[in-house]
């Protein structure tokens, strides 16, 4: 499970988006722009920068590289047993196209095995792998029972705090290269609750020769109507008869569902209004409360139109299509998540019931969970769980800047609306991270050993050093003061560039295992696509701000 913030603190965030179909009606006054000339990054100009394909372009370029896979495996140099199946495609301006593999070791899966190629229009093609290694195992035939495996499971999932007796489903069999040697392994899957409410789908990988647990993670990730957070905002609805609904047909049919206290895996209830004025503008503790739909809806709408002004995206696979929101989830329930399995984002309401976890930046940070894991789905743990939580920190940043809201103008702070900490202090500060008591302002070893949302800090510090420079300045009405850790004066360079740069990384140059000097590199490699090369302004602030937080 990825998270707003550190579980230890029982208030883990993770957030879902919807999207319906639904006819466009404006109802009172709008107070965020529909887009933010700030954060545009001239993304046309930019010969590195991704074209937006027609659905049935994508498809096709999806299966040309798809019969065109054998000949890549043994052009890249794969071992006769392994096998390339396409997961996405992404093709730039100029031509290149970029192909994201998942890998297949004598039919088994190989879990951590991803990699990307990149061809360019003359041939040219060079290959970015989560693994270096050719995948060979000496045996394919388990020496451990599944019941073992299970058990093991089952045990990991308890101490999550989850109640669940059985597996949701059968320990299957895969290769494990998460950790740079192909190992024949078990993955099994445990569902259930975990101790503060969150649903939890426990991921536990075993060792199917000796019966050793190699390693888990959750697959839940933990970030007009009159809003709580937003003022008085646009809502695009969808009136059936005589009633209105929160479904969104502009944005792929994002819709937003009543959980009314429930805890249950099942959709719950779409909002439904007779008059097509929705919510309050203030905290209720009602469960049938239209205030936080009205921010849940307006946060997947900011979202779905930062990614698609942004950077041509149309929706969190890029296929036009939206996921779905819930909230009012649990009792008193401090958190939030994003779950692949619904492709949806769920609110809790907070502390007593009337602290709503929907913010805008909250909506976005959840909602891009999905889009890291539709891309490069860097694993929860280690460097690549600190990378994972500082993408949707980036991106939530991103989207609060877009809306450009009045009531809620955009900062490099998470979280400083919905005041989880209960002292009016947000949960992460990218300026200057250890201000929160946790987080990292720079890179060491020991970083990857801690907690996600910790382990984020360098990475949200060099966002923010690449953004907007070093030094003390006043951003909106927020002051910031950035150290490095070398001493040195950055210079930013805006943060329309600085998206552009990350979001090219993470859809092309990033991998499962990228770590903090793979990102380093594939940061350098975007900006070098997009920028005009090695000797751009933009790829020398690249490395200065990285050398900002002691990765080199």
């Amino acid at each position: 499970m990825t998270s707003l913030y550190a579980r230890h603190k029982r208030t883990t965030l993770a957030i879902a988006t919807a999207v319906a179909a639904g006819a466009l009606v404006t109802t009172g006054l709008t107070t965020g722009s529909a887009a933010a000339p700030a954060d545009s990054g001239a993304r046309a100009a930019l010969q590195g920068a991704p074209v937006q394909l027609s659905s049935a372009a994508r498809t096709t370029l999806i299966q040309q590289q798809q019969s065109d896979a054998a000949a890549t495996a043994k052009s890249i140099g794969l071992g006769a047993q392994e096998k390339l199946v396409v997961k996405d495609v992404v093709k730039d301006v100029d031509g290149t196209v970029h192909t994201r593999y998942e890998r297949t070791y004598a039919g088994l899966p190989v879990l951590g095995g991803d990699l990307v190629v990149h061809k360019a229009p003359s041939g040219a093609q060079s290959v970015t792998k989560a693994v270096s290694a050719t995948i060979k195992v000496s045996t394919l035939t388990p020496q451990v029972a599944t019941a073992k495996v299970q058990k093991q499971a089952l045990t990991a999932a308890k101490a999550a705090g989850s109640e669940a007796t059985a597996a949701d489903q059968a320990p299957r069999k895969v290769i494990w290269a998460g950790n740079g040697t192909p190992t024949l392994a078990y993955e099994t899957v445990v569902g259930g609750l975990q101790d503060d409410g969150t649903p939890s789908r426990l991921h536990v990988i075993t060792d199917a020769t000796t019966g050793k647990k190699l390693y888990e993670h959750q697959a839940i990730e933990t970030g007009t109507g009159k809003s709580l957070y937003s003022g008085t905002v646009t809502l695009n609805t969808t009136k059936s008869g005589s009633t209105y609904n929160l479904t969104d047909g502009t944005r792929g049919g994002h819709k937003t569902y009543n959980k009314a206290r429930s805890t249950s895996s099942s959709t719950g209830t779409l909002f439904t209004d007779a008059d097509d004025a929705w919510g309050t503008g203030a905290a209720s503790s009602s469960s049938s409360d239209q205030t936080a739909a009205v921010d849940a809806a307006y946060g997947a709408q900011m979202t779905w139109d930062f990614y698609k002004s942004t950077f041509n995206r149309s929706g969190i696979r890029n296929d036009g299509k939206a996921a779905y929101s819930r909230v009012h989830y649990g009792n008193a329930y401090v958190n939030a998540f994003w779950d692949d399995d619904c492709f949806c984002m769920t609110y809790g309401d907070g502390e007593g019931n009337v602290n709503p976890l929907t913010s805008l930046d909250v909506a976005g940070h959840e909602m891009s969970h999905g889009l890291t894991s539709v891309t490069a789905g860097l694993e929860y743990s280690g460097d690549a769980g600190g990378l994972n939580e500082a993408t949707s920190d980036i991106f939530g940043t991103g989207v609060e800047f877009f809306a450009n809201n009045a009531a809620d103008k955009g900062d490099y702070l998470i979280g400083e609306k919905i005041d989880i900490n209960g002292d009016g202090t947000p949960l992460r500060y990218m300026d200057k991270p250890s201000k929160d008591g946790g987080s990292r302002d720079y890179w060491s070893s020991s970083v990857s050993g801690l907690d996600p949302h910790y382990s984020s800090g360098p990475a949200n510090h060099f966002f923010y050093l690449l953004s907007e420079g070093s030094g003390s300045k006043t951003i909106n009405g927020v002051t910031y003061n950035s150290p490095t850790s070398n001493g040195s004066t950055v210079t930013g360079i805006g943060r329309a560039k600085a998206l552009q740069i990350w979001y090219k990384a993470l859809t092309t140059y990033f991998t499962s295992t990228t770590t903090y000097k793979g990102a380093r590199t594939g940061t350098l490699s975007a900006a070098s696509a997009l920028y005009g090369g090695t000797s751009s302004t933009e790829y020398k602030a690249v490395a200065a701000a990285w050398s900002a937080i002691n990765v080199s």
